[in-house]
């Protein structure tokens, strides 16, 4: 993997290189800036444009309490396009403007999920869940005393469940010492 970074990194400026000095005996030296210039604005301004139409979308699955999957990898390749298109060149250029077009943006997450999806099946990616290396669990939390009936679900063994309690867990009732009582939400 780090041999394929090393290539990449060592392969993108020479590429970026000669195809500027193609447009530059093209177009001319002035227009070549200038059309480094224009992709980058124009660039920028779609960026910021798709990414809050993206923002929106991702705070509207969430409010529905739904799982915004494709809003995040949307995300994820609008940040990505954004930055290609902040670095001067025309093949960064070509994949970044790609990147926000929604058509083939739509594609592109397509490939990606597929991608995802390959690795994780064949076991060569890791998902891991929590901050630095922490918990990959998402019901372990803080043991202190049990919540309100509005706050976070706490079982006998103190994991938490921090959603809103009619979507707490069948699993989380269960996890506690043999022969106790799951914890009552109605109290």
């Amino acid at each position: 993997m780090l041999g394929r970074l090393i290539l990449l990194f060592l392969l993108t400026p020479a590429v970026e290189l000669a195809l500027l000095i193609q447009v530059d005996r093209f177009i001319g030296f002035w227009a070549t800036i200038a059309l480094i210039i224009v992709t980058g604005i124009v660039g920028s301004h779609l960026a910021r444009r798709e990414g809050l139409s993206t923002w929106r979308r991702l705070n509207r699955r969430l409010q529905a309490g739904d799982l915004p999957g494709t809003e995040l990898a949307d995300g994820i390749i609008i940040l990505v396009a954004g930055a290609l298109l902040i670095t001067p060149g025309i093949l960064t250029d070509v994949i970044g403007f790609l990147g926000l077009i929604p058509f083939t943006r739509t594609r592109l997450r397509r490939v990606l999920m597929r991608w995802f999806q390959n690795k994780v099946e064949q076991g060569t990616l890791q998902v891991q869940f929590g901050m630095f290396g922490g918990s990959s669990s998402p019901l372990e939390g803080p043991t202190g005393p049990p919540h309100s009936p509005d706050g976070p679900a706490r079982s006998p063994s103190g994991r938490t469940w921090e959603g809103r309690p009619q979507d707490t867990p069948n699993h989380v009732d269960e996890i506690g010492d043999e022969g106790s009582a799951p914890p009552s939400s109605s109290s």
